[in-house]
């Protein structure tokens, strides 16, 4: 199982918690942090059209899921629901979020009511991968 997480940032945070949560999951998936961030998007007039346009060549293959404060709210076994598929693709955005016609292009979910900042919301994101690998997988972390 591939599962690719894709976000928008010009400085990594928590990055040794993040590489620990990779390493627990390689027994279960390959999972790899994607970022992307070109030099021009802190000079775009519309950030939200930018992130759309950086993502959408990675929404062609796999499983799509985006993370938006507008999207619905799962518990830990139904986001374990999404490791069926062989290849899923996280998409975290920037500050200024989704263009609606991206947030069509998958399953879109909210990992909390409060409002996170970007960094927070990536290392919730990875803890909830390997959680949902450790449910499908009957390991006892969950527990």
């Amino acid at each position: 199982m591939q599962i690719n997480i894709y976000s928008i940032e010009k400085k990594e945070d928590f990055q040794t918690e993040i590489n620990e949560f990779i390493k627990k999951s390689k027994q279960f998936a390959n999972v790899k942090n994607i970022v992307l961030y070109p030099k021009n998007l802190a000079k775009s007039s519309n950030p939200k059209k930018e992130y759309t346009k950086i993502f959408e060549k990675y929404t062609n293959d796999g499983f799509n899921v985006i993370l938006s404060p507008d999207g619905k709210l799962i518990d830990s076994y139904e986001f374990a629901n999404f490791f069926e598929y062989s290849k899923i693709n996280f998409f975290i955005g920037g500050a200024w979020g989704f263009e609606d016609e991206f947030k069509k292009k998958g399953k879109l979910i909210s990992l909390s009511p409060l409002t996170m900042s970007h960094k927070i919301a990536k290392l919730v994101l990875f803890e909830q991968i390997y959680r949902g690998l450790t449910i499908k997988n009957n390991h006892p972390y969950h527990k």
